[in-house]
């Protein structure tokens, strides 16, 4: 995304929005020995260009071949199959996020229905679920369902290395 800058009006107008004459009368609540008192020591600006080869060069010195990955959030280690990029690129599993398009939400129907019927294929499974867009819900239904199907309700168990969200 690019960086817009905001023009001295607009800075302007912002200050003015917020009831004060100046950034200098902005900070003034902040007490002067937290405040910087000299210009940053900044680098040169760059070009996009250049600093996208800065910034890779900087990314390349990181290291992760072989390593645990400790990113969290849902960000581990996993390999995706090439047929599921070829798959998601076909023109009829095209979708939007709003479902209350019909059009566009039938591509995420038929993008459910083909994989609920190819994991109850694979498992050998009755049923198979994967119409919930966020973990949150996928974790409460699959207690839910469990605490129905075991008819146990007094407790649920969630490992400590779920998603904390």
């Amino acid at each position: 995304m690019a960086y817009l800058f905001n023009t001295p009006q607009q800075q302007a107008d912002m200050l003015r929005e917020i009831g004060v004459d100046s950034l200098e009368a902005l900070f003034e609540q902040i007490p002067a020995e937290l405040r910087l008192a000299r210009a940053l020591n900044l680098p040169p600006p760059l070009t996009e260009p250049e600093l996208d080869a800065h910034l890779a060069a900087c990314a390349g010195q990181n290291s992760a071949a072989g390593r645990v990955c400790f990113v969290g959030g849902g960000a581990y280690d996993h390999f995706v199959p090439a047929v599921v990029d070829e798959l998601a690129g076909r023109g009829e599993y095209y979708t939007a996020y709003t479902p209350y398009q019909p059009e566009a939400s039938q591509g995420s129907l038929q993008a459910f229905f083909e994989y609920q019927s190819l994991i109850c294929r694979l498992t050998g499974m009755d049923v198979s679920n994967a119409s919930l867009y966020e973990g949150g819900t996928a974790v409460s239904e699959a207690a839910f369902m469990a605490m129905r199907v075991t008819d146990r309700h007094s407790k649920v168990v969630i490992l400590g290395s779920v998603h904390p969200q």
